[in-house]
């Protein structure tokens, strides 16, 4: 299967402004053939505090901008979103992930990043998600999620893929880099990590994006300019490499 990963700009919570940026560049990337399209973390917003601003309800317009996005090219998208549901004191940092037919999933960032306050704006995650795409086993989390190992861990026997989309920021772009290359080697799965480039409301991001095999070798890699990163998502060389080396098999 072939993943796109957009590393893109983020006007400052202007949806609408990056809903018309975004749109050629997912056009773009599926007629490269991507089955598959990355989005970063609050990609219609940057990564805000002012949750009572940017926060949508599950079936707001870029929760839409997915779903049209699916449906007009064909294939997957996923991107988080500040999402904010009936009943629910405080919106959740929300991973969507919609099919090509306009069905939707969704993961709730389980970490919040506390060291910004996101854990006072936002409400934590409890349960991971795993789905299967086109034949292969994407597992998906967010940003700060990357530095908790264990639950890399507890779900690699039914990973192929993890998915990250993040917002990570210059002053820590070596963590992002090493961490990458680690959970794909650790896991012996692929490991597609999607950062967003420009400046968000003072703080800047340089990308890094990375797509990494299950052995560790970087398949696509990202600067400091918006960039489209493609790649190919094989399970057969999941399992290729995990029957070789098994590592796995040795965690206690």
């Amino acid at each position: 299967m072939k993943v796109a990963g957009l590393q893109h700009d983020i006007v400052w919570e202007n949806p609408d402004a990056n809903f018309v940026h975004l749109a050629p560049m997912i056009a773009a990337a599926a007629s490269d053939g991507a089955r598959l399209v990355v989005l970063t973390e609050m990609f219609a917003t940057g990564f805000s505090m002012n949750a009572d601003k940017i926060g949508e309800p599950p079936d707001g317009p870029a929760n839409q901008f997915l779903v049209d996005q699916a449906r007009e090219r064909g294939g997957w998208m996923c991107g988080s979103i500040a999402v904010c549901r009936a009943g629910e004191l405080r919106p959740y940092n929300e991973l969507v992930l919609v099919a090509p037919d306009g069905r939707r999933a969704h993961y709730d960032k389980i970490h919040p990043f506390s060291y910004s306050g996101e854990d006072e704006h936002y409400a934590a995650g409890s349960s991971f998600l795993t789905v299967d795409i086109e034949g292969v086993r994407c597992t998906f989390f967010v940003c700060y999620d990357l530095r908790f190992a264990d639950e890399f861990w507890a779900l690699a026997a039914e990973t192929d893929c993890y998915v990250l989309p993040a917002n990570w920021p210059a002053s820590r772009r070596e963590h992002w880099r090493v961490l990458l290359a680690a959970r794909a080697i650790e896991n012996q799965a692929y490991v597609v990590g999607i950062n967003r480039v420009g400046d968000g409301n003072g703080t800047p991001y340089v990308g890094d994006s990375m797509i990494v095999d299950p052995f560790g070798k970087v398949l696509a890699e990202g600067d400091t300019r918006e960039s489209i990163l493609i790649a190919d998502i094989d399970p057969e060389r999941v399992r290729a490499v995990r029957a070789k080396y098994p590592f796995l098999q040795d965690r206690r």
